[in-house]
């Protein structure tokens, strides 16, 4: 089973509020409809605020080329809260595919003067430069804004195949406020180039937007790729490619609940850019007696099929790679149990922990042993 994540060649925030502003290198992207006026020229309606998001093409191809090669597969993005306030039942974000290009920018929203050196809302590369398109958008394409504040993105809304371009994501009052979405329809055009990658925006629905209710103020701030937690956006890969092939292997399954499961190749720290290919050593924790000429401990068993691996943040204590069923399988081949990790979706300089799910004879176990490891830079 495999996890890959890609992260991001660029992203900022759209705000409505400064036409000409650029915050590409906020470590904050923030997407709100804000009723509280601080600035007199728009004081007629709320303001809004939108973010985008770009991921590399080349490594987007080279994961499905090289990496995934036919699998089964799907493609999550992922963005992480750090604060959100005023949300209601039922707060709906919308995720499209851009259809136009953008310049990340040097700006942050505490810089004075203003940087007007990248996307804004007016503007798609700088202050001066070329403006989002605002009328003639061509098929399937739209954007949204008031007459008096011409901007915003422009985005796709459809395709003429009938893939998937409009991706929601709905919130409550006590729901989890991070970003986990399926968009593999997105990611697939623009593997396939029928559209060009020019990133996503998120916003909310039209319902939201621009409404002068008190009482409708979502403000969602999700961390960007500049900040310093280990909490940047991703784009997360997942793909099938478990196996569970024995050849002439005379290792049996184990059949006890009671085990002892090791990780014997386990080298403790492991680079960046590295794919690790765990082995497990199983056996019973109290073996029976029998008689034998070798050590019984050194007979290795498999595993159910139905076994799992997942990764935690070792200080945090939260999943980065969760169970799952279908892409977190772990495989078999004639020498036992194993699966890989592609380091290059952990965060650097720091500890994580791998845990091991598994159910046997109707009991479900979380192996917890100490399985640590360090991920490294170069």
């Amino acid at each position: 089973m495999a996890v890959y994540k890609i992260f991001p060649s660029k992203d900022t925030t759209l705000y409505s509020l400064y036409p000409d502003k650029n915050t590409g290198l906020d470590s904050i992207l923030e997407i709100y409809n804000n009723t509280h006026y601080t600035n007199p020229l728009y004081i007629s309606s709320a303001e809004v605020a939108r973010s985008l998001i770009a991921f590399d093409t080349d490594e987007i191809v080279d994961v499905i080329d090289n990496l995934i090669s036919g699998s089964q597969w799907q493609s999550n993005l992922r963005l992480f809260n750090a604060n959100t306030t005023g949300i209601t039942t039922n707060t709906i974000l919308f995720i499209h595919p851009l259809a136009e290009d953008w310049a990340n920018g040097t700006g942050k929203s505490d810089y004075v003067p203003d940087v007007e050196d990248g996307a804004s809302w007016k503007w798609k590369n700088y202050n001066g430069g070329t403006a989002w398109t605002t009328s003639s958008f061509g098929s399937y394409r739209t954007a949204s804004f008031l007459p008096s504040n011409p901007g915003g993105g422009v985005w796709y809304t459809g395709s003429s195949t009938g893939l998937q371009y409009t991706v929601t994501q709905s919130f409550g009052i006590r729901s989890p406020k991070d970003i986990n979405l399926n968009i593999k329809d997105i990611i697939s055009s623009w593997y396939s180039a029928s559209i060009s990658n020019y990133g996503i925006i998120l916003k909310w629905s039209s319902s939201i937007e621009y409404n002068q209710s008190a009482s409708v103020e979502p403000d969602m701030n999700l961390f960007s790729i500049d900040t310093h937690t280990i909490y940047p956006p991703q784009l997360e890969f997942r793909w099938n490619d478990y196996s569970f092939n024995t050849g002439s292997s005379g290792l049996s399954f184990i059949s006890s609940s009671q085990i002892v499961a090791t990780l014997p190749n386990n080298k403790n720290a492991f680079n960046q850019e590295s794919i690790e290919k765990f082995r497990l050593d199983v056996r019973p924790q109290y073996p029976p007696r029998t008689f034998q000429t070798s050590s019984f401990y050194i007979t290795n068993y498999y595993l159910p099929t139905a076994s799992y691996y997942a990764v935690k943040d070792l200080d945090t204590n939260e999943f980065i790679i969760d169970f799952d069923t279908t892409y977190t399988k772990i495989s078999a081949d004639d020498q036992g149990n194993y699966f890989k990790i592609y380091m290059n979706g952990l965060e650097p300089e720091r500890y994580y922990k791998i845990l091991i799910k598994t159910l046997i004879n109707g009991e479900t176990l979380i192996l917890d042993d100490n399985y640590y490891f360090k991920v490294i830079n170069g």
